[in-house]
């Protein structure tokens, strides 16, 4: 019998150490990682305790309102793999909190397995797609339930690029690979 108690032990002690493992690369609404809606900036530094984090600063009320860009904080695991880059919606003010994380790591997933390699049939097959942008060279899906855009180049789609043709989701092949992965904290 203590046997027996000793292997559900192990087993349930597996199943935590796993599920946490886990969390670290979790996506849904709201929450990429550790990253939640109410992160703020100068939290950064403890959530990535063991990472690099590269700050790019933008110039405040000292530059340009026009052209002003945004302050961002981009993630680096120790070996040089570009994990996230994080944008809050407050320049300069480490209180802030997040207004959006791009994705640049595949292991970063949904529950249904969506990721940066996820393809447009993957996605679609997964997700409402709410919306669809065009631009010059690509197409944004926007994806209410998760808060997020999926960006797909159009020479993914067999379209020339520099022109504003609007594109429909039949357009779109299912193998269609995505450039970009962001998830928006509004």
């Amino acid at each position: 019998m203590k046997k027996i108690m000793k292997f559900i032990v192990l087993v349930f002690l597996a199943i935590i150490f796993v599920q946490c493992g886990n969390n670290k690369f979790e996506v849904s609404k709201g929450k990429v990682g550790k990253i939640t809606s109410k992160t703020t900036v100068q939290e950064l530094n403890k959530i990535f305790k063991n990472d690099s984090i590269v700050k790019v600063l933008s110039e405040g009320v000292k530059g340009s309102d026009y052209f002003q860009d945004d302050d961002e904080y981009k993630i680096y695991e120790k070996g040089g793999n570009h994990l996230l880059t994080i944008i809050p919606k407050e320049q300069l003010d480490s209180t802030s909190t997040i207004k959006s994380v791009q994705i640049f790591d595949e292991r970063f997933k949904t529950k249904s397995g969506l990721s940066l390699n996820s393809t447009f049939g993957e996605i679609n097959g997964n997700n409402k797609i709410s919306n669809i942008e065009t631009s010059f060279s690509s197409v944004t899906l926007f994806i209410d339930e998760l808060n997020a855009t999926f960006t797909i180049d159009k020479d993914e789609m067999g379209l020339k690029e520099f022109t504003n043709q609007k594109i429909s989701l039949e357009q779109i092949p299912d193998l269609a690979k995505t450039r970009s992965f962001v998830v928006w904290f509004n």
